[in-house]
């Protein structure tokens, strides 16, 4: 008898589109707690490229199936610079990290919709950095945070050096680095790095709430906020008044901004759609 066909791997990045204009990105390797492979990064900074640039989407869901939202790179994959010192050219480290982990964290950084992490379990490595780029951070109880490159004697990468110390302060950064320690997603709230923790059972529901009433708001309003605050503490005074001073006139151009005046004098509540 012939062998009947094999059905379709399941896609490692599940991907829709809701009608009110939110982008959910899903990892989908829960076999191997999604860690990420040089194509699913490459997908994900895709999507975040089209979330920019697509004027209907107005928020973003990053996410995961299973019990890790994402353990780091997989270094079983492809695109990992070669472990052999005999094989390697000069650069190949440095450039293997600019084109990857730290395009993958600028994607998310630079991305002019808001996007918000829903971590539903372990984030370790460059996992952890991913969720903590994102401009808001919910995580289910059972999620832990776990820097874990002194476990394997690394460097930490992935922009954990410039991401952490902003957050919670290079001392703190510190500690976490150089024990490498799991942090549990209540201890992560109590530091600033998480948003809000929620049951699991409840992570979804929340993140969809929170992205629908980001998806409901001024959007280029939110896209010029986010680069103001994520530029201040890489500036001085003069040059973070003056990029608000910029902002606010790019703004006021836009249909929203012109909404939520006339909402205020009209004495109704705004409906922003995103113009």
């Amino acid at each position: 008898m012939p062998t009947p066909p094999q059905p379709p791997p399941p896609p490692p990045v599940l991907h829709t589109l809701t009608p009110n204009g939110v982008s959910w990105i899903t990892l989908n390797r829960p076999e191997v707690l999604n860690a990420i492979t040089a194509e699913q990064r490459d997908h994900v900074i895709n999507l975040l490229d089209e979330a920019t640039t697509t004027p209907t989407t107005r928020a973003v869901v990053l996410t995961a199936t299973g019990k890790g939202f994402c353990t780091g790179a997989d270094l079983r994959g492809t695109g990992t610079p070669p472990q052999d010192a005999a094989d390697r050219t000069a650069g190949d480290i440095s450039r293997t990290l600019r084109q990857g982990a730290q395009r993958l964290i600028t994607a998310i950084l630079d991305c002019e919709k808001p996007v918000l992490a829903a971590v539903n379990g372990t984030a370790a490595g460059l996992g952890a950095h991913l969720a903590l780029a994102c401009d808001l951070v919910l995580a289910a109880e059972s999620a832990r945070f776990i820097e874990i490159f002194v476990r394997r004697g690394l460097v930490p990468d992935a922009a954990g050096a410039y991401l952490l110390p902003r957050l919670i302060g290079p001392q703190r950064t510190k500690e976490l680095m150089f024990f490498g320690d799991a942090l549990p997603a209540a201890e992560a709230e109590r530091l600033g790095l998480v948003n809000r923790v929620v049951p699991d059972a409840d992570l979804e529901k929340t993140a969809q709430s929170w992205a629908d009433r980001l998806a409901t708001s001024p959007t280029r309003a939110l896209a010029l906020t986010k680069q103001l605050v994520n530029a201040s503490l890489d500036t001085d005074r003069a040059a973070a008044l003056a990029a608000e001073a910029a902002a606010q006139e790019i703004n006021m151009t836009s249909a929203d901004a012109k909404e939520g005046v006339a909402a205020f004098v009209e004495r109704r509540g705004a409906v922003f759609r995103g113009r």
